[in-house]
């Protein structure tokens, strides 16, 4: 698999939510923070937000970097030509994705990412009846295409398609992955927030379920984050505390996004947990 990087988003205007969407409360954290965190333990490379110009974001965790868009307002094939350049030559393929799919699973991205193999400039899934452009796969070397676009004016993710050699996903074929299968059955993680309304349902949906290691006891908690894990369990996260996560040992963030089949092994450094 070819190096991977991700943009995120931030920079729509967010009018029919009513507010910025990067900055709504997502069980304790934000969208934003959620998003990028997911698609963080997704990709090898780095993690790029893009914002609109003196456009404020909330705390972003880890090495996420932030570019501003050059012009407000002028759609996603802008922003996805500003995080292609602040990428630069650090990866060769970009997952894209917007600020509002708090049902991101990283099986999702690595699917996606994973198809863009070959000739292929763009994996597009087609989820519902409709294309995917903000949860899809383009290759750093668009960025020419897109620049002339922009020049011309085309700014519709269409007039990008037509340009570029695009691999077409519709649900059969992301769902011929087994673990996408088993953990997003329904391929939640397209589904965006745009009124205050799917927002409310979002908020509203059970937390994902978490195997969590306790020496050797094992117990299923449901949790959005880390430290709601570690609440569900009995623990505070500080300085006594380490964990893994799927077997990889890391430093404790409170606010890092948890999504379902995750296990999490919890050691009381000082002796046991």
């Amino acid at each position: 698999m070819a190096q991977a990087a991700a943009i995120v988003l931030a920079g729509g205007k967010s009018s029919r939510m009513g507010s910025p969407k990067a900055a709504l409360d997502w069980h304790g954290s934000t969208l934003l923070r959620r998003v990028t965190g997911i698609v963080a333990r997704s990709v090898d490379g780095p993690v790029v937000v893009v914002s609109a110009p003196g456009q404020a974001l909330p705390v972003l965790g880890g090495a996420v970097e932030v570019t501003a868009d050059k012009r407000e307002g002028r759609g996603p094939v802008q922003g996805i030509a500003a995080g292609l350049a602040a990428i630069g030559e650090r990866a060769e393929v970009a997952y894209v994705s917007a600020t509002d799919v708090p049902l991101l699973h990283p099986a999702f991205v690595r699917r996606v990412v994973g198809a863009l193999a070959g000739e292929v400039d763009v994996v597009l899934p087609e989820v519902g009846g409709y294309r995917q452009p903000l949860s899809a796969a383009y290759r750093l070397d668009l960025l020419g295409v897109i620049t002339d676009l922009i020049a011309s004016d085309r700014m519709r993710p269409a007039s990008l398609f037509e340009r570029s050699r695009v691999l077409h996903m519709g649900e059969a074929d992301l769902l011929e992955d087994a673990a996408l299968k088993r953990l997003d059955p329904e391929l939640s993680s397209v589904s965006n927030l745009n009124e205050p309304a799917d927002y409310d349902r979002a908020c509203a949906l059970p937390a994902p379920e978490i195997g969590v290691l306790l020496g050797a006891r094992r117990q299923t908690v449901r949790a959005w984050s880390l430290d709601a894990a570690a609440q569900a369990v009995g623990l505070t996260l500080d300085e006594h505390i380490a964990f893994a996560l799927n077997g990889d040992e890391m430093t404790p963030d409170p606010e890092m996004p948890l999504v379902a089949g995750d296990t999490l092994a919890f050691t009381n450094v000082d002796g046991p947990a």
